[in-house]
Formats: C-alpha cells, structure tokens, sequence
C-alpha cells in the first residue's frame, strides 16, 4: 500500500484540537479533528471516519492543510464560470448602451437585451446568454429605467442659460423691492379625466396585471402651485384652461405668498400664460421659463406624483366625482410640505 502524504511538522495534535474548539466553523472544526487523528498516529481510514468522508476527501484536506494552514480547512465560495467579457468589451459594451439604436440601421428603437447579445457576437464572436448579460449591466450600475419625457425641439443651451442666470437676475430684483423677501413659486396645470392614466405595480413575476381604464372623455384641469423652499402650495380645480382661470389662481397664490413678501413665478409659456388681458396681482412677478423646457418646472413631477399615488388606476363616475378626487388629492399634498419641499427644490434657483 502507497504511504499516505506526510502533514507539515510546525504542528501537532493537541494544537489542532484547540484549534477546533475554538473555530466557529463547523466544517474546519471535523477537518481538524480528523487531521489531529493522523498527528496521534492513526491510519488514514480512522481520520476519515472521524470526518464523516473517504479517503480521497482526506488526502484532499492533508493537501489543503500543508499548503495554507488551518485556513486551507474553510470552505470558500466557488469560483463559478469564468466571465467571457473582457474590460475591453465591457467598455464597447456601455459605449453601445450609452448610444441610441438607429432604427433605420439596427431596426430597433431602443436596445434589448437580445439586441445586445446579437451585437456581441456580430462584434467580438462571444456567445453569451440574455441572463448573463443583464447580470453583467447590473453589476456596472445600469437598470431598465423609464424616459423622461423631452420635448423634440428643446434647446439645451437656452436651458443652461436661464439656470446660470436666474439667481443672478432675481438677486437684482431686490432693490425694486427693498425690504421684501423673495419666495420662488412654480405653477403649471394638469389634466385629469376618465381617460385615465394606468401606473406599474407589484405583481408576481411572469404574470400582467390588469387595472380598470375608462374610455369616457369628462375632464377637468387642476391648476398647481408650489413654493419649494417654504413647502407651501395653492391650487385650483378648474373646467378650462383659459385667461379668466389663470386669474383666479394667480389671486389664489397671492393670497398663499407669506405678508411683505413678493413672488417670482416660474411657468412656462402657454397662452394663458403671458396674455396681456392677465390680471396679476401686484405682488407676483411672472417669470417665463424657456420654450420647450417642461423638466425645469418641478410642478411636472409634482403631477407625475399625485397620479401615481392618488389619481391613476380608477374610474371616475362622474364630473362631480373628478372634481372631489382632484381636490382631495392637492388638499393631501398640500398637508404633505417636506413631500413638495423634496419634490420641487432644484439648486439653480434655489442657491
């Protein structure tokens, strides 16, 4: 019979055995014990008794042993497969992702995973699967996020440039009004009706919930304002959109701006907006935002956060019951001020 591999000579019995006994590893604590067994001179087929396995698995553990110690008797984590992407390729990868599908050219009009798997391996001849691969953009950070809404004709520069140059130009404001602080308002309107809208929610994987969706056209128009930095809001429920509305609720936000103060409205462009038959009351300042620009009003995700909480997935009965449902859901956020304060402050006019 072959001689078994002979254990290193820097320990002995008694130390492995005090070894095991304080190890809170189970499995380090037998493939002590066992190796402890050939230290007192047994035989290998005892020490493979003691650790409950045969004797492969021990010369398996006397190899272990003699290359790293004790430490060499803890079970790691498995290695798994090797991953087929390289850093080269992951950076091809996100170049890819960070760019738009053309669809004339790639026939899609955004990129799936079974997209990117063919493009793998049109590119580089790597075969991976669609689970490998979404693994692989999780783990560099990336997720299936919705869009935001952008307008088609937007300009980017004149965006960067009214947010450079608002805090400049209503900071020269004071001196008009000297005395009176500033409270920075945004205002914008909402359509709600039964048309409504259909939001995501929880459901067991594999399957689509379903959600009521009425085809009836009533409607009405919630018209919002907020004042981030003081988590203050006014609103109206109103039939139209028209000059005579957008009077009452500049009146309804005068009454909202806090005594000796004075308001900067921000609101976009519409033609209720900047009609010159628009009473203002005298202590708002109207203040245009860019054209094509709505994600520099925060009243957008403020509507985004009413439907999604309070207004999406029912049916409305009735006009009576749009009207009650709209005003119950402004009266919540207006009790809600860190939830506006969170929603609507944005540095560049709040610096």
């Amino acid at each position: 019979m072959r001689q078994g591999i002979e254990l290193r000579t820097d320990y002995d019995a008694t130390r492995l055995r005090a070894l095991a006994r304080a190890t809170r590893n189970a499995g380090q604590s037998r493939r002590l014990l066992a190796l402890a067994e050939i230290y007192d001179g047994g035989t290998r087929t005892k020490a493979a008794r003691v650790g409950g396995v045969g004797l492969q698995t021990v010369r398996d553990w006397v190899v272990r042993f003699n290359a790293h110690g004790p430490d060499g008797l803890i079970d790691g984590k498995a290695p798994g497969n090797v991953c087929k992407l390289s850093p080269h390729h992951r950076e091809a990868l996100l170049a890819l992702v960070e760019s738009d599908p053309i669809p004339a050219v790639h026939g899609v009009v955004r990129w799936r995973l079974k997209d990117l798997v063919q493009w793998l391996w049109d590119e580089f001849r790597i075969e991976v699967s669609e689970t490998t691969l979404g693994r692989e953009l999780r783990a560099l950070g990336y997720r299936k996020l919705s869009a935001r809404p952008r307008h088609h004709a937007k300009s980017d520069a004149a965006g960067a440039i009214f947010k450079k140059s608002f805090p400049r130009v209503w900071r020269k404001s004071r001196p008009t009004r000297p005395g009176k602080p500033l409270e920075i308002w945004f205002a914008d309107e909402a359509r709600i009706g039964q048309k409504n809208k259909i939001t995501r929610r929880w459901a067991r994987r594999g399957t689509r919930p379903s959600a009521p969706r009425d085809l009836r056209t009533a409607s009405t128009y919630i018209f919002g304002a907020i004042c981030p930095a003081q988590g203050k809001a006014a609103g109206l429920v109103l039939p139209r959109c028209t000059t005579e509305t957008m009077t009452l609720h500049l009146a309804e936000i005068s009454q909202a701006v806090a005594p000796g103060a004075h308001a900067l409205l921000l609101l976009d462009q519409a033609g209720w907006h900047v009609s010159r038959k628009l009473k203002v009351p005298t202590n708002i300042t109207l203040v245009p935002l860019p054209a094509k620009a709505p994600e520099l009003n925060p009243v957008e995700n403020i509507w985004q956060y009413l439907r999604e909480n309070w207004l999406s997935n029912r049916i409305f009965t009735s006009y009576p019951d749009i009207l009650d449902h709209c005003c119950a859901a402004w009266n919540k956020l207006v009790d809600q001020p860190w939830t506006i304060m969170s929603i609507g402050l944005r540095d560049w006019a709040h610096a």
